[in-house]
């Protein structure tokens, strides 16, 4: 979907209003660059989220813009301000025809990283999206080695930056947090995961279309990008990277994310594999419920307590639903 420059000159076929938007997606308003001649196809699209980040933007683009320029691939930088309460998207505009492949898409309302991503990714126009941020934490110099691993091996379909270190703000409590997290989604998943929730990556737009409905509106939702792919068998790579103290103020907080990030692996497994999260729990209990049953026969011959009928049919009524929600996946066409 591609972003119609605002101009007095002729416009391609099928012209529509800059301010008009589909009426399932009434947040984003988008503000292009200065008119610039139509380019030709594109090979990748950077989807580059941007709040309150006026003093070091400008410096980002520079970066991701040198090394794409310097791989010679084709691209654009689809730069999003999310409504921005500082000088962000003033100060975007005023370098854009500094930049011929950025284009700006302005919100009217702060949605959160993960619209930014899922609205940036259905509107790319490249075969390859990549995502990553405008904090100046990731090295978005090696954008190029990321897209290159998806051009040198058709049989990957997303490329992750996995980091080697953690400089986020709550280092002490973000460390064990996310380790405990990666365990639980490496366990549903049967996969190895250097680094789940990473936000500089490179993946096939083509398959991560049917996903990208199901991303949430926060942080969270490059956590959800993964498991999609990884419990849909779609090819994943890592690509250690290293990470550097971000600019500017860290918009995670802790207890609220950490927490949306657990229930957000829990979900998304839950939506390709329920059995692998409800039949463990239910086959323990209706063991439980036997090794109780046989207990109270030998102490209480005849006589079954009724912790032990509970236990029981507990298990059984989980199980029934992990059968119930695995014949709905099943039945879903999508996996």
């Amino acid at each position: 979907m591609s972003t119609q420059p605002v101009t007095s000159a002729p416009q391609p076929a099928e012209p529509a209003p800059p301010s008009a938007a589909p009426a399932h997606r009434p947040g984003p308003e988008t503000r292009p660059a200065p008119a610039r001649p139509e380019s030709g196809p594109v090979h990748v699209t950077i989807v580059l989220p941007c709040y309150n980040e006026q003093d070091h933007v400008i410096d980002e683009v520079e970066r991701i813009t040198k090394a794409m320029d310097g791989s010679g691939k084709t691209y654009e930088l689809l730069a999003v301000d999310d409504c921005s309460t500082d000088e962000t998207l003033a100060r975007l505009e005023e370098a854009a025809p500094r930049f011929p492949n950025m284009r700006i898409l302005a919100f009217q309302h702060n949605s959160g990283s993960g619209t930014v991503r899922r609205i940036g990714s259905q509107q790319a126009r490249g075969e390859i999206v990549v995502w990553t941020d405008a904090d100046m934490s990731y090295p978005n110099e090696r954008i190029p080695e990321l897209v290159e691993v998806l051009d040198g091996d058709p049989s990957v379909d997303q490329v992750v930056g996995a980091r080697t270190t953690e400089e986020g703000t709550h280092k002490a409590l973000r460390v064990p947090a996310k380790w405990f997290i990666r365990k639980v989604a490496e366990r549903l998943t049967n996969t190895k995961i250097p680094d789940l929730n990473s936000g500089l990556r490179a993946f096939r737009r083509e398959v991560s279309l049917p996903y990208l409905r199901l991303l949430p509106p926060g942080f969270s939702c490059v956590t959800t990008i993964t498991i999609a792919f990884l419990s849909n068998q779609h090819p994943v790579r890592y690509l250690p990277i290293d990470y550097a103290k971000r600019a500017g103020k860290s918009k995670f907080h802790f207890t609220k994310d950490a927490y949306r990030y657990i229930l957000q692996v829990l979900r998304m497994v839950m939506y390709f594999n329920p059995l692998k999260v409800l039949m463990p729990p239910a086959l323990w209990l209706i063991v439980i419920g036997l090794l109780k049953g046989v207990f109270d026969m030998v102490v209480h011959f005849g006589y079954f307590a009724n912790n032990t009928i509970m236990i029981f049919v507990t298990g059984l009524i989980i199980a029934s639903l992990a059968l119930l929600a695995d014949l709905i996946v099943r039945s879903r066409g999508d996996v």
